[in-house]
């Protein structure tokens, strides 16, 4: 059984708005669609589980889950932080297999960046949708430093983490579990960070390109849209 998390917990915050921006519309769908769509038309997909915020369990229930995502069996409450949604997510899974955790703010997912992390994850179980980095980045010491530079990274080692991210259940449930039970969220921001620290697998990174964009800002809705319709 291979099995799909979709996250959509995030708040519209630096989108200056009221609704999450998973369930703003983007080309006259809420953005937390095509993620969903993208998912349910893949071979390699059994089965979806929807984690977001409980205040739209209902919503999704009613307005989503029923615009032909026979996939998508479980929406539930996620947590505070994005690994405590995550860890409930896991819950939900019985047995083996492969499992997809995909943030829900990026749209532009589609059938090649799927079918790329699976035959990747198949030989390796534990792979990251990612693109190598374009620009140079400059190391400061802390966000509240006065912006002087403090060393330059060879840009040629970098890569931009993407989602989804994708493990053999057993690995990534495994490694979840002895986070919770060392209870060390400190630095925690992906689930391959996770894998990092309390798993016995390497994280193969698989080049998807950058039109998988993460909608955080205004602007990215407008690319995103470009991008849908290309």
């Amino acid at each position: 059984m291979n099995t799909a998390i979709v996250l959509a917990g995030g708040s519209g915050k630096r989108m200056h708005s009221d609704i999450p921006k998973q369930y703003m519309l983007l080309n006259g769908k809420p953005v937390i669609y095509y993620s969903l769509k993208a998912f349910e038309e893949n071979e390699h997909i059994d089965e979806i589980i929807l984690v977001t915020a409980k205040e739209y369990i209902e919503y999704v229930r009613n307005e989503i889950a029923g615009s032909g995502f026979t996939k998508l069996t479980k929406v539930i409450e996620g947590g505070k932080e994005r690994f405590d949604s995550v860890w409930a997510g896991l819950q939900q899974i019985n047995g083996t297999g492969y499992v997809y955790i995909h943030d829900g703010a990026r749209p532009c997912i589609d059938q090649n960046i799927i079918n790329a992390c699976w035959e990747t994850v198949i030989q390796c179980d534990a792979c990251v949708a990612a693109a190598p980095g374009k620009d140079t980045i400059k190391v400061a010491k802390n966000i509240d430093a006065d912006g002087y530079a403090v060393n330059t990274p060879d840009r040629k080692t970098l890569w931009q983490i993407q989602t989804p991210q994708v493990f053999s259940a057993n690995v990534i449930k495994e490694a979840y579990r002895r986070l919770y039970e060392e209870n060390c969220f400190d630095g925690v921001t992906d689930d391959a960070m996770v894998v990092e620290r309390y798993g016995d697998s390497k994280v193969k990174l698989v080049n998807c390109g950058y039109r998988n964009i993460k909608i955080t800002t205004p602007e990215d809705m407008e690319i995103a849209g470009i991008f849908l319709k290309g």
